[in-house]
C-alpha cells in the first residue's frame, strides 16, 4: 500500500468513525483544535494531514491513533514500533 493509499485509508476511517458517532465536522474540528474548513478539506481529499493532526483527530474521536492506520502497518512489527514511538513523541509534545 502506497503513501497516498494509506492517507486515503486514514481519512476514510476518520469519516466513518465521525459518522458512526454522529459527530459533525464542526464538533470534531473544535474537539481536535483545527478549523472546520481544514477538516472538510481533509475529508474531501484536498488537504493532507500531518501525523500531529491525525493524533489530534484520533484523540478527539477517543480512538487510538494506530487504529486509523491500515492493517498492513500493524502486521509489520518494526513499522508498528516506529509509528508507536513517533506517536508517543508527538503526544509528549502536546
Amino acid at each position: 500500500m502506497e503513501i497516498g493509499e494509506q492517507l486515503a485509508f486514514i481519512i476514510e476511517r476518520i469519516k466513518k468513525i465521525r459518522h458512526a458517532r454522529m459527530i459533525s465536522q464542526f464538533q470534531l474540528a473544535n474537539r481536535a483544535n483545527i478549523s472546520q474548513s481544514f477538516l472538510a478539506s481533509l475529508e474531501s481529499g484536498k488537504k493532507l494531514p500531518s501525523v500531529e493532526t491525525i493524533i489530534k483527530i484520533a484523540q478527539a474521536l477517543e480512538v487510538n491513533p494506530g487504529d486509523l492506520f491500515p492493517r498492513l502497518v500493524h502486521d509489520n512489527e518494526e513499522i508498528r514500533k516506529e509509528i508507536k514511538n513517533e506517536i508517543k513523541a508527538l503526544l509528549d509534545k502536546l
